[in-house]
């Protein structure tokens, strides 16, 4: 069985966590690696394609500390929820691929849902109309593989590719933010409201089965260390990188 390195850190800014991230994807064709973090403070990601001047529409996130994700899709308020990523070679090219590894983690989550009593399931054939403008938050959108609990988004992926390698981003919402009130969290649909521990204990047998991997806790590499370093200061760090679109 594939070993996958476990990373669980505490929480750090927006652009530390996306700087590791970025680490991580540079690093990643040597191996599988699943990171859960949290958010020194409730902090905004912008997707990578969004336009920066379209956050400030959102009034309730507008005062929030903002950093771009490598990754696509739409904005993340990561307050009430848990991140993770998750970053290994890219073996194939395909579509096929990528969707296998969205539709592994989600049928992994809908399975820990089940376990706490929730039933879940995968948006299938989400389509949005032609020219249609696309909701600010990820939260109110909805893709294909997205886990839903009743008619409400709690869980989505977006990927990046990199020079043989990938990174799948990813965000469970656990409750609701006063930085994002439209959005009902897990606790607010359902009564059951598990502690981002709570869920990491809870997911790692399920992702482990359907990732088809074994999880060996473990830290960053000195060079990993060093390259977030660096990349918060000539990249997550700058408004050059966060403000360019």
């Amino acid at each position: 069985m594939t070993i996958c390195r476990l990373l669980i850190d505490p929480p750090a800014t927006g652009a530390w966590n996306m700087a590791v991230d970025g680490a991580l994807l540079e690093h990643a064709a040597g191996g599988w690696t699943l990171r859960f973090y949290a958010w020194s403070t409730p902090t905004l990601s912008l997707g990578y394609f969004q336009t920066h001047h379209d956050r400030h529409a959102h009034t309730a996130s507008r005062g929030l500390p903002m950093v771009r994700r490598a990754s696509g899709g739409g904005a993340i308020v990561h307050d009430q929820e848990l991140t993770y990523s998750l970053s290994g070679p890219a073996n194939s090219a395909s579509s096929s691929a990528a969707q296998w590894r969205f539709l592994r983690v989600h049928a992994a989550w809908v399975e820990v849902l089940a376990a706490l009593g929730v039933e879940a399931q995968l948006c299938q054939a989400a389509r949005s109309a032609q020219g249609a403008v696309e909701p600010f938050l990820c939260f109110q959108r909805c893709a294909d593989g997205d886990v839903l609990v009743g008619r409400s988004k709690i869980a989505g992926s977006a990927q990046r590719r990199r020079r043989g390698a990938v990174l799948q981003h990813g965000s469970v919402l656990l409750g609701t933010s006063i930085a994002a009130p439209e959005l009902p969290g897990l606790v607010d649909l359902v009564g059951v409201g598990p502690s981002a521990q709570e869920w990491i204990e809870l997911s790692l047998g399920p992702l482990s089965r359907t990732l088809k991997v074994e999880f060996e806790r473990g830290q960053m590499t000195l060079p990993e260390l060093a390259r977030a370093a660096n990349l918060v200061v000539d990249q997550y760090g700058l408004p050059s990188w966060n403000e360019r679109r």
